[in-house]
């Protein structure tokens, strides 16, 4: 098999794995990394939301191959050594319920806020709409990206 090197959460890796293995089973069953979830596997319902090179991807239809010499971040790789403000904003809102969806719903709202650091309630509704979530936390979602806004733009930073 051939080996893949890639960096993960600031960490450079090299997995021996299939050409074809979506990265999501990589990260979860190669490395460990459990934060993205398996939801559907077909990049529909946002579980495994991630990012690649900055850009929010889904890691359940991403080759291991395409991610070679590229840069993965994860929820595990997002705040560093503290939380993230979108991270502080979830736990501020009170978001989670069962929380299955909340790591790919916070990278999604990392990936909205680094494009747009002052979305609309429209704005963030559609990019949102993207990652399911059962519990209907949609309105806690939609309040906490509006404080991390809020927050990045009062610390002078970017999403």
């Amino acid at each position: 098999m051939p080996a893949y090197h890639f960096t993960l959460n600031g960490e450079a890796v090299s997995v021996e794995v299939a050409t074809d293995l979506p990265l999501l089973w990589v990260l979860r069953d190669v490395l460990g990394v459990t934060g993205p979830k398996y939801g559907c596997g077909v990049g529909v319902c946002g579980a495994c939301t991630s990012h690649l090179d900055g850009q929010a991807f889904r890691p359940c239809i991403q080759p291991v191959s395409g991610v070679v010499g590229r840069q993965v971040t994860t929820i595990e790789g997002l705040g560093g050594e503290g939380l993230h403000p979108v991270q502080q904003a979830w736990i501020a809102e009170d978001v989670a319920q069962c929380g299955f969806c909340q790591p790919g719903q916070i990278m999604a709202a990392v990936g909205l806020l680094s494009q747009n650091p002052n979305p609309s309630d429209a704005e963030i509704d559609a990019v949102m709409s993207e990652n399911v979530c059962r519990c209907g936390t949609y309105v806690r979602i939609r309040a906490a990206i509006k404080r991390a806004a809020q927050a990045l733009r009062d610390a002078g930073t970017g999403g």
